[in-house]
């Protein structure tokens, strides 16, 4: 499986991603992947380590005239995001990630994300710790845990763990793009409890699903006016029991607080009669959705098809509450950076809605550069919560990372991208969470900087990393090892 990454340049790290995609390894569930990398650092007689959460550090002295140069660290997550399109069977915790090159130079997977993201920037690691014709300073490789559901390697990483003082982190998805600061971000759930009763004589049944949108990555997608399968599934069954007198038995939509909601499905009861006006009312929905987000989301489906009658809907009290709350939940672009042009300072996203026993769970993540507007968008989400009657959680919330205008590894990396592409990279920052933030908290002295091939689709199964830019990625890392001293 995945042979044919193994013809494509630079030949050693797409060796290294094809062994990553045949190892399992979405959030929480690494322990594959770390022993994997144990392993490897066994076979090539490289000093390594385990901290007390997870994370693991290879380190690896410096070639002949380095020896004396500054550690630089190479940082990478080893979790991966696990979306599949629902009518994919894959399992994350067992399966192999299918991948293909598509005929414009793109490795895809075949419906599942990719896990370029961080898988790439593992690859990398692997292939100069194997290398002996590569000129670099004493490297030390931190691979962390559990990245895309809550940080908890960089939150766990223990203030003695590294020693080094320039950090590379190898985890954003821009080619020509370096970044010097982030956004940091939280997570507000509410539980909504309800109650049901016996589903009203002479009704039928009725799914309503929507599909086909594009979902990516709540902070790197969130500005592109994507639909969302939660607010757009939300929209129509709220109209639905405004227009018809529909029930509503459930209501599920989007799966990771990091993605954008792709897909959505909710059970209805509608009166005996007006099953042609429903279907109409679907149909212009869909054309006014399309017309909306005609450029954005071109291919998005919505389907109403009748199904088994449910036996139960919600209480009509707790049914408004629900439609309300989900309607009037702020979601996308909040602020714009007043400092750095056409940079999104704030935002939220809802991310996933959840038919529990007794009670909806909705999950939201919200992100921000600046911490008053973090706290501020989040205490905004929680009020439309608790205005419905939600018992609201928020959790602990990870710090952004402050641009360092006079880096010195800004300045290197820069020099070095434009020395090998005859083009000057854009120093940004940017709006999602990189462990930078946490980890620099930790080690305030190091000197940071982070960059990437170009992936798109993160966190969707339209994930895909560009080839080419593979291979800068991998020349621009050997040229700024190469001029570190």
């Amino acid at each position: 499986m995945n042979e044919a990454l193994l013809d494509l340049e630079p030949k050693r790290i797409w060796y290294y991603f094809k062994e990553i995609l045949d190892i399992p390894r979405p959030s929480k569930k690494e322990e594959k992947i770390a022993a994997y990398l144990m392993d490897f650092a066994k076979k090539h007689n490289l000093e390594v380590k385990k901290d007390k959460v997870g994370n693991i550090l290879i380190s690896k002295p410096g070639t002949s005239g380095k020896e004396t140069a500054k550690t630089v660290i190479l940082q990478s997550h080893i979790d991966m995001v696990g979306e599949k399109n629902s009518d994919v069977n894959h399992n994350f915790e067992k399966d192999a990630i299918e991948a293909y090159i598509d005929d414009k130079g793109w490795v895809r997977a075949k419906g599942t994300t990719l896990g370029a993201d961080d898988g790439i920037g593992i690859a990398a690691q692997l292939a100069i710790l194997e290398a002996d014709n590569i000129e670099h300073p004493p490297i030390e490789c931190l691979f962390t845990v559990d990245e895309e559901t809550g940080m908890t390697g960089a939150f766990g990483l223990d203030e003695n763990f590294l020693t080094g003082k320039i950090l590379l982190n190898l985890d954003s998805e821009d080619d020509g793009e370096l970044f010097i600061g982030c956004a940091g971000g939280k997570d507000t759930v509410g539980k909504l409890i309800f109650e049901r009763e016996t589903t009203p004589a002479n009704h039928l049944g009725y799914v309503i699903k929507i599909s086909g949108l594009k979902g990516g990555h709540s902070g790197d997608d969130i500005h592109k006016g994507r639909g969302n399968a939660n607010k757009i599934l939300n929209r129509l069954i709220w109209n639905l029991t405004e227009e018809f007198d529909a029930r509503l038995n459930s209501f599920d939509a989007g799966n990771l607080r990091n993605a954008i909601a792709r897909e959505g499905k909710a059970i209805i009861a509608l009166p005996k009669g007006n099953e042609a006006g429903l279907e109409a009312f679907v149909q212009q929905f869909e054309k006014d959705v399309k017309d909306e987000l005609h450029v954005t989301e071109p291919n998005v489906k919505i389907e109403a098809g009748i199904e088994e009658c449910p036996d139960e809907v919600l209480k009509s009290e707790y049914q408004s509450a629900f439609l309300n709350m989900l309607y009037a939940m702020p979601h996308g672009v909040i602020a714009w950076s007043q400092d750095i042009e056409n940079f999104v300072e704030t935002s939220t996203n809802l991310a996933a809605v959840k038919t529990k026993e007794d009670h909806f769970h909705v999950t939201t993540s919200q992100r921000s550069s600046v911490e008053s507007a973090k706290k501020d968008i989040g205490d905004r989400v929680a009020s439309v919560f608790r205005l419905a009657g939600a018992a609201v959680e928020q959790g602990e919330g990870y710090p952004g990372w402050t641009p360092n205008p006079d880096s010195e590894i800004k300045e290197i990396t820069a020099d070095s991208y434009e020395m090998l592409f005859n083009e000057k990279p854009k120093v940004l920052a940017i709006h999602a969470g990189l462990e930078c933030g946490l980890i620099g908290t930790k080690y305030p002295e190091l000197d940071m900087i982070s960059y990437g091939p170009t992936i798109k689709g993160a966190h969707s199964p339209d994930e895909g990393v560009e080839i080419k830019t593979v291979e800068k990625f991998w020349d621009l890392t050997l040229d700024v090892l190469k001029k570190i001293d």
